[in-house]
Order: C-alpha cells, then structure tokens, then sequence
C-alpha cells in the first residue's frame, strides 16, 4: 500500500512547485542587501541635503573649487543611485528571483473514468511504469 502511496506523491510532485527551504546563506544575503540598501538611501539623502548648501557656498565665494566640490558632490549622488539600482538586480540574480517566474501548467481530464484508464495503460506502456490499480474494487 505504501508503494502505491510512493508513487502516487511522485506523480503528483512533477505538476507541484517545489518547497522553498531559507537557507542561512538566504537570510544573509537578505541582511545585507538591507543594510546596503540603508546606506545607499542614507548616502543620497545626506548628498541631497548638503547640495542646497555647497550650491549657496559656490555662489556665494565664487570659488573655482567651490563649484568643483559642488559638481564632485552632484556626481557621486549620481554614482550611488546606480549603485543602489545594480544592489537591487544583483539581489535578483544571488536569489534567483528572476528565475522564479516559471510557468506552472495545469492540467485538467475532461473524459469518463474509461477514457483516463486508457490514458493511462499508453502512457504506462510507453513509459514502462506500473499502473496503480484499486485492489480490483470495482
């Protein structure tokens, strides 16, 4: 009987998605990519709030070095906003979650009880596997 119950849950396994298990490497890839996303959100916030006053102190001292921290700081704003976009697809691919949008198909047997034995003596001899059969209850 157990046998029976083996292949059965072999059968039906092929057409279920498979469990996802969270691994520690999981969980710390997790922690990382939120605790680098922080920083990189910290990072161009802070840029953001001290360009209003590098812009005031460039116009105000008419500095040539003035301007060039002011265009420097503008940059690497720039800079750490792709780096937080390339963060977000490196998460993507160390996770798989790009990989994840597989197409589930299901299927449906639209026949009477003859037709789905006939199915399923072809499909057995043309798999070489063993029909469960219901212990001749008819």
């Amino acid at each position: 009987m157990s046998d029976k119950l083996e292949k059965i849950n072999k059968n039906l396994s092929k057409n279920l998605p498979a469990k996802k298990t969270i691994t520690k490497d999981d969980l710390e890839i997790k922690d990382d990519y939120e605790f680098s996303r922080k920083t990189y959100k910290d990072l161009i916030r802070t840029g953001t709030l001290s360009l209003d006053v590098l812009a005031e102190l460039a116009r105000e001292s008419e500095h040539p070095r003035a301007f060039e921290v002011l265009s420097r700081s503008i940059k690497d704003i720039a800079d750490t906003t792709e780096k937080l976009m390339a963060l977000q697809k490196n998460k993507k691919d160390l996770t798989g979650e790009a990989r994840k949008r597989e197409v589930t198909n299901n299927n449906l047997f639209v026949g009477s009880t003859t037709d789905l034995q006939r199915l399923l003596m072809k499909a057995a001899d043309d798999e070489k596997s063993v029909i469960i059969d219901d212990e001749g209850n008819n």
